[in-house]
């Protein structure tokens, strides 16, 4: 097992994933499902198995509380459901929850993270990359850091963490230590050792693999025949670790 220079954290969809978050030494995962698009609220009955998963791996599971692809500017049912997700996540036993809310104007709704916070109880709470899609990131962060919140998902804004990095330095340097920034988002083999040098307290990587197939009927508006799905795969964790480890 490597000596880690920064937390890690894996975004997975089964207690698959947890396994290998639990073999690569990642301190926790993100758990979701449908992470093509850009993840979603899992399934009690996925969170049960990724815990126990978790339970012999020694990672902790967050959980991904989205109620819907799309953006993040919620309607009064979707904030509802979004704050019973986040009661029952934490009451199956997650160690913590990521989440996150824009207003109209598109500045962080305080009122529905002050909810989801209150609801998560004990438990940690991140804010996701809902920050990335705000017009001022660092100030958005200022913000969470004032409701109390864990810690920021971010890519400093960028599609890609590594096109984020003078972003990514400001939000490090605006957390002042009171709250994690966690750099996620296209991050690599390639790219780890660039987005651990900007002063992170941690990474957030997939490490997925695509599985295709191909049944020659149309199923659902967004692929053309059955689709494919991904996986979290083990050799793309262990190279990231590796290259870490340099």
């Amino acid at each position: 097992m490597f000596s880690m220079p920064l937390e890690l954290e894996i975004a997975v969809q089964d207690p698959a994933g947890v396994r290998i978050a639990g073999d690569v030494g990642a301190a926790r995962v993100e758990l979701a499902q449908a992470l093509a698009l850009g993840g979603l609220t899992p399934s009690p009955a996925t969170l049960e198995l990724a815990l126990a998963a978790a339970g012999e791996a020694g990672v902790e599971v967050h959980v991904l509380i989205r109620p819907r692809a799309g953006g993040f500017r919620y309607d009064a049912d979707e904030i509802a459901v979004s704050e019973l997700d986040v009661r029952r996540a934490v009451a199956a036993g997650a160690h913590g929850v990521v989440v996150g809310a824009l207003d109209d104007a598109g500045r962080l709704d305080l009122d529905a993270m002050a909810r989801l916070r209150d609801a998560a109880g004990a438990a940690s709470v991140t804010l996701h990359r809902a920050i990335d899609v705000t017009a001022d990131p660092v100030a958005t962060l200022v913000a969470a850091r004032s409701l109390g919140l864990r810690r920021v998902l971010t890519s400093g804004g960028a599609s890609a963490a590594v096109d984020g990095i003078p972003v990514l330095r400001e939000l490090v340097a605006a957390a002042e230590g009171r709250i994690e920034v966690m750099a996620g988002s296209g991050v690599t083999a390639a790219s780890a050792l660039a987005l651990s040098d900007t002063g992170v307290d941690a990474l957030h990587f997939s490490a997925k693999r695509a599985v295709l197939e191909d049944g020659g009927v149309r199923m659902g508006s967004a692929a053309d025949g059955v689709g494919g799905y991904e996986v979290t795969d083990l050799a793309t964790a262990r190279a990231l670790v590796a290259a870490l480890a340099r």
